[in-house]
């Protein structure tokens, strides 16, 4: 079977797409970075006036997805619904964790099409109780992969799973930011700090936190903060698939860098000059190339393929795959541009770290490979 996007996905695609090369994302990052967030959240407004935060919200909060609310996840009340059967407790520190420090153009018609329209040239998309917006979501974050905006988005897209409450209202307009805290493979809270609704699976049980120390990143745009449990807010509805579905939009996002890794690295290749001639005419460097181009077709099936079937081995192949791609590309193209690579005013810099960082949330990459070999060989 082929999975490939409909006219409809890909037109929707383009269209976030054009509106992201209007906004100077790589300003907003480095802005985000040094604790201003007012250019990042310029672009979590617009965004959300084209719909992107409403494709996971039912539409009954007024977003773009089912109306029905997810059931409550049964088969993992009382364990934990991530890879592994771990107890639910902060006892893992993701690759994006460094070291504690001290505390501290309208598309609208577009994005409505392609959430009515989430089947591939091969068959349905339908996924099941977050409907054919899972696709529509996939689609969206492969293209903030590219431009790498900051912001808690992956939060904000899972938090439709684990409640039923009129804060998804806000969230589906852009109004309201949302930080989870998903141990023990996602310990540590995004942008706590500035969220205004903050989030602790613990569990099958959902409860409020608020932020603790500032952890350092490898990537300084994704300000991490300690959880401290707060209050009970109620049943998780549906832990499992809401980590399935943070896990396939990192992915996402990792094959969006990839690709935008790739096409610079080739672009670079095209115009930089040594010993009188573009270093792209090197078999040395165009097999550099040809690998990544490789790696990233491979991934890109199988992304497609868990967006549509949702299965969680699906899911854990789909974000390995991607993220040792996006990681062959980001060495790649350090490889190709050399030295200038190396400084902060070049946006390649921006890249490699958030794909190192996203490599280790939502899952490492060996307990994504060990749900698919469980799955394969149980």
């Amino acid at each position: 079977m082929r999975f490939t996007l409909s006219p409809d996905h890909r037109d929707f695609a383009t269209s976030l797409t054009a509106l992201l090369n209007t906004l100077d994302c790589d300003a907003a990052t480095r802005a985000w970075a040094t604790g201003n967030p007012g250019p990042g959240l310029k672009i979590w407004r617009r965004l959300a006036d084209q719909g992107l935060q409403a494709l996971t919200v039912p539409t009954h909060h007024g977003g773009l997805s089912a109306d029905a609310a997810p059931p409550i996840d049964r088969a993992s009340a009382g364990s934990a619904p991530w890879p592994g059967g771990r107890a639910s407790s902060i006892d893992a520190r993701p690759a994006d964790h460094v070291a504690p420090a001290a505390q501290g153009g309208s598309a609208d018609h577009v994005v409505s099409r392609a959430a009515c329209s989430a089947a591939t040239e091969t068959g349905s998309a339908d996924t099941g109780d977050s409907g054919a917006n899972i696709v529509d979501a996939v689609v969206a974050f492969e293209v903030l992969g590219r431009f790498c905006p900051p912001g808690p988005w992956t939060d904000a897209a899972v938090l439709p799973l684990l409640l039923d409450h009129e804060v998804l209202t806000s969230v589906a307009i852009g109004e309201t930011l949302v930080s989870l805290s998903f141990p023990p493979y996602v310990p540590y809270a995004l942008d706590a700090d500035i969220a205004d609704a903050r989030y602790l699976v613990d569990g099958a049980r959902l409860r409020a936190f608020t932020p603790g120390a500032a952890l350092s990143s490898l990537d300084s745009a994704r300000r991490l903060f300690e959880p401290l449990p707060g209050a009970d807010v109620g049943p998780a509805l549906a832990p499992t698939r809401a980590f399935d579905l943070g896990a396939l939009l990192t992915a996402a996002q990792l094959l969006g860098s990839g690709r935008w890794l790739l096409e610079t690295s080739v672009a670079h290749a095209l115009t930089r000059r040594q010993f009188g001639r573009e270093i792209g005419r090197y078999q040395a460097v165009q097999h550099l190339l040809a690998d990544v181009a490789t790696a990233l077709e491979l991934a890109t099936p199988l992304l497609y393929g868990a967006a549509v079937t949702a299965e969680p081995a699906d899911v854990s192949a789909a974000k390995t795959a991607c993220g040792d791609a996006a990681h062959l590309a980001a060495r790649t193209a350090l490889q190709v541009h050399g030295a200038v690579g190396y400084t902060a005013e070049h946006p390649l810099g921006l890249r490699l770290t958030r794909v190192r960082a996203l490599i280790g949330t939502w899952g490492t990459p060996a307990e994504h490979r060990r749900r698919v070999l469980a799955a394969i060989a149980p």
